[in-house]
């Protein structure tokens, strides 16, 4: 509002145009990225962009490029930490260039309604991102037509794809890996692994990381615990961990898995670290909070998504300048949970 008490129009690209001393049809170059725009008549247009405030219509550029600014991204789950911070990394890299950012909720892994989800996306135009960590997912990642822009979020593959898998993944076969090793390297005998789903039948990275780990250390390899998603699915089957006088570690396959095993542990009696160290994956917001801090692995989601988006983007404008599967690497986070096991010297 100004000083008349009357609410100031939005800046326009003539505003613009006319505090930088240029035509419309420069302004809307150097709105576009044409490389034929002079370099100092770029900062100018820049300039006066800045002091204007001046914010680019998302319908007026898919108009004047005859593409649609617009993403679909198509997921089983809003609301588990790793599903909403690839969300978040995707609606901040969108939003950065002008993209519109929609969500299809794959509510069913049946596939017709998961194809019909997936139509629904096609004809809302653009392009599509799928995270595929869940039956869901992988069912609609496989369905999205060949000629339609997809990138897909995914469980670490078996193999690197091919370069018509446009695929961003974190590398949870090391992270597994590693954080198993810490948990061996403080003299536990051997590991307890408490597995979220997997998004297919094929055993997950992480039960091969923390088998490998296993394996190279030549402890004994007790059989995966299949927990949920949840602290109830970690509570449920921590329960009969904890009863397990044997048991002296516990890896768990997401944070929200370990904070149920913590509970159940602190109902049998069983303190951590001094009797049993846990650990988890993905270093949500609550797991430097817990009593005790959870060791735990962390993943950049949020980064994930921004690169999901990046590699779409460079696919849409026909500019790609990322490599075409980039990895996002995980990162050893040790904090109380974990410690050497009884009577360890």
């Amino acid at each position: 509002m100004n000083v008349t008490g009357h609410t100031r129009r939005p800046a326009s690209i003539r505003d613009v145009a006319t505090a930088a001393g240029v035509s419309y049809q420069t302004v809307s170059r150097v709105i576009n990225g044409h490389p034929s725009v002079k370099h100092t008549t770029r900062e100018r247009v820049l300039a006066a962009i800045d002091e204007l405030g001046f914010r680019r219509n998302a319908t007026a550029l898919a108009l004047a490029s005859g593409r649609s600014r617009a993403v679909t991204v198509l997921t089983a789950n809003t609301t588990h930490y790793g599903y909403a911070s690839i969300l978040q990394g995707v609606e901040e890299a969108a939003r950065a260039a002008s993209y519109a950012v929609g969500i299809g909720v794959l509510e069913s892994a049946d596939e017709a309604a998961v194809a019909a989800e997936v139509q629904r996306a096609a004809d809302a135009g653009g392009g599509l991102i799928v995270i595929a960590y869940d039956p869901a997912g992988v069912g609609a990642l496989a369905a999205v037509p060949a000629e339609l822009p997809v990138v897909g979020v995914v469980e670490t593959p078996a193999s690197p794809p091919g370069d018509d898998r446009p695929w961003v993944w974190t590398d949870d076969r090391e992270a597994a890996y590693e954080v198993t090793r810490h948990l061996l390297s403080l003299g536990h005998e051997t590991v307890h692994y408490v597995a979220i789903p997997s998004s297919t039948r094929r055993t997950s990275a992480r039960t091969t990381g923390w088998r490998q780990a296993l394996k190279e250390a030549g402890a004994p390899e007790p059989r995966p615990v299949q927990g949920s998603w949840g602290p109830a699915g970690g509570h449920a089957v921590g329960v009969g961990l904890a009863a397990d006088p044997s048991v002296t570690a516990i890896l768990c396959g997401n944070d929200d898995l370990a904070l149920g095993v913590l509970r159940a542990l602190h109902e049998a009696g069983r303190s951590v670290p001094g009797e049993v160290s846990v650990a988890g994956f993905d270093d949500a917001p609550h797991s430097a909070y817990l009593t005790p801090a959870l060791t735990t692995v962390r993943l950049d989601f949020t980064g994930l998504g921004r690169s999901a988006f990046a590699l779409l983007h460079g696919v849409l404008e026909e500019s790609a300048q990322i490599a075409p599967h980039p990895v996002s690497v995980p990162e050893l986070v040790v904090r109380e949970s974990s410690g050497p096991p009884p009577g360890h010297d």
